[in-house]
């Protein structure tokens, strides 16, 4: 993937220098879906704690595509992501475009999809690893609910403003 050197390898991440610069990528060249999922005017949320950031995060449901299953299709993993981290099945996903999560840090991007027609099938709360508590929440509250989250002392996770930022 790179054309710098690999200063550090662990199993997930590298660490390479190109030039004068340092960042890190993930090994694999690994996808990632990100899950903006709406269901009669809420939005699904979680919220869970993230080690790099010593606290717990408010986050649109996320997940690697293909590393349970190799082949695996980007919106099949949003679904499969999104129903094992929140409980909801989504009846469609559509893919909304490429991101770069930290373009002058990591070599990381994500797919932004869209999941409607949801049916809450499960509780969610991810595997026996996560921690996750789900969140619903009406769209015209979502300002109140992010203010009071952060008040609370939660990190916001930046993939947030694409919902909150075009009201600034």
């Amino acid at each position: 993937m790179s054309d710098g050197d690999t200063v550090w390898q662990g199993k997930y991440l590298s660490v390479i220098k190109q030039g004068s610069w340092e960042y890190a990528e993930r090994n694999g060249d690994i996808d990632a879906a990100v899950i903006v999922a709406v269901d009669d005017g809420h939005l699904i949320l979680v919220e869970q704690f993230r080690i790099p950031a010593g606290r717990r995060c408010l986050e649109l449901p996320a997940g690697l595509v293909g590393d349970e299953s190799q082949g695996e299709a980007l919106t099949d993993a949003a679904a499969r992501e999104l129903e094992e981290e929140t409980g909801y099945r989504p009846a469609s996903v559509e893919v909304l475009g490429e991101y770069y999560s930290s373009p002058g840090m990591t070599s990381e991007r994500f797919t932004m999809v869209r999941a409607t027609g949801l049916t809450r099938v499960g509780e969610g709360g991810g595997d026996d690893k996560e921690d996750i508590t789900v969140h619903r929440v009406p769209l015209a509250e979502l300002d109140a609910f992010v203010a009071s989250k952060r008040a609370a002392g939660v990190g916001m996770d930046s993939k947030l403003l694409a919902l909150i930022g075009p009201r600034l």
